[in-house]
């Protein structure tokens, strides 16, 4: 059992959404896209081409500091910590008089990043456990999820 409080950041937000939309479909699409019109630009010098490609790139990191910073003053909850206790039963959250358990078998998948270990509970709904504010915690939570998650679920590095 791991039993910890944590206070969400508009930076933790950020991490979350650069790897959510880095790691899917249309993210990589987009990347791949920009990164092309940059060496097209380069090669063929057409500056048009490479400013696209430039565009492209940075518009996506931008933006989504940007909605981290929204997301973060428009959700009272991310303003006070939010107490989790994962047990056998799943990941119990709870802040102030309201809380919510959401058992094992719904997790989606379990990814880290160098700044977080996340948990989906559903495609676009996570639970996001910083890892500066986990300290000698963060091995226990790793044993956890991977105990009570399908191998296949969890892609977190150390």
């Amino acid at each position: 059992m791991v039993e910890t409080d944590i206070s969400i950041t508009a930076a933790d937000l950020y991490d979350y959404y650069l790897m959510h939309n880095y790691h899917s479909s249309s993210g990589i699409v987009g990347s791949t896209a920009g990164a092309l019109c940059v060496v097209a630009g380069f090669m063929t010098q057409r500056w048009a081409l490479l400013i696209a490609g430039l565009v492209v790139l940075f518009y996506i990191p931008v933006t989504l500091y940007g909605k981290s910073r929204l997301q973060w003053n428009a959700t009272e909850s991310f303003h006070q910590p939010l107490h989790y206790v994962l047990d056998e039963g799943g990941i119990t959250v709870s802040q102030g008089e309201v809380k919510e358990n959401q058992p094992w078998e719904s997790m989606v998948k379990a990814v880290s990043t160098s700044r977080s270990i996340i948990i989906y509970t559903a495609g676009r709904s996570a639970s996001i456990f910083p890892r500066a504010q986990l300290g000698d915690q963060q091995g226990a939570l790793i044993e956890v999820i991977s105990t009570h998650m399908p191998p296949a679920k969890v892609r977190i590095r150390s």
